[in-house]
């Protein structure tokens, strides 16, 4: 096949037309890469590689642009590019690069979360857990992060007590008002166990004062 013409598109993309009729856009670095010229003949192997290496800088600046405006993880990232450009090996290998050039890093991105769920929002384990699943980190990542923490959410639990629902626990008797002091901190992602204990605690130290 033959490439009939190129022409500037926009800015630095330039519209490329072969026989057919067919046209495609590249970006002049990749014109420029592949010795791309008007008259001369290209085969269809490398014609699809072209387009291939065209279509890996897109997504490969278009993952730098989204980077810019907050962290992702691998998993995360990878299902925003392949629902784009529809191509998971060529988002794959995009992923890696990124990850090779320290761009992105799970374990850097779990603790950051891990962070902001705890000491910030003041989630107990079980939410800042399901928060940061659900941003695509896997289960042993996400518990390594969430250990580094451990001791902070007990702390958490006690100054939510003692702050933001301490109006509730006026009377050890008032199991109506109690409740609702426990079920928000289930809410907040503690567990059974620790907020019953922690506010037993409460009572007695309170009523001993």
């Amino acid at each position: 096949m033959k490439i009939i013409s190129i022409s500037q598109y926009k800015g630095t993309t330039y519209e490329v037309e072969i026989d057919g009729g067919r046209k495609f856009y590249l970006h002049i670095d990749i014109i420029a890469d592949y010795g791309i010229t008007a008259g001369m003949q290209i085969e269809r192997s490398e014609l699809k590689k072209i387009i291939y290496a065209s279509n890996f800088r897109r997504a490969y600046q278009y993952s730098l642009y989204c980077l810019d405006y907050r962290d992702y993880s691998a998993e995360e990232l990878f299902e925003k590019l392949v629902r784009t450009y529809k191509n998971e090996t060529l988002c794959l290998e995009v992923i890696r690069k990124l990850a090779s050039a320290g761009l992105i890093n799970d374990r850097r991105y779990a603790e950051k979360l891990a962070r902001k769920f705890v000491e910030v929002r003041k989630y107990g384990r079980k939410r800042a857990e399901s928060e940061m699943l659900r941003k695509g980190l896997d289960s042993e990542t996400v518990r390594n992060a969430l250990d580094i923490f451990e001791d902070v959410c007990t702390e958490n639990l006690n100054e939510l007590i003692n702050t933001k629902f301490s109006r509730f626990l006026t009377d050890r008797n008032d199991r109506k008002s109690t409740e609702k002091a426990k079920n928000a901190l289930v809410r907040l992602g503690y567990g059974f166990d620790e907020i019953n204990t922690a506010v037993r605690n409460y009572y007695t130290e309170h009523e001993e004062s």
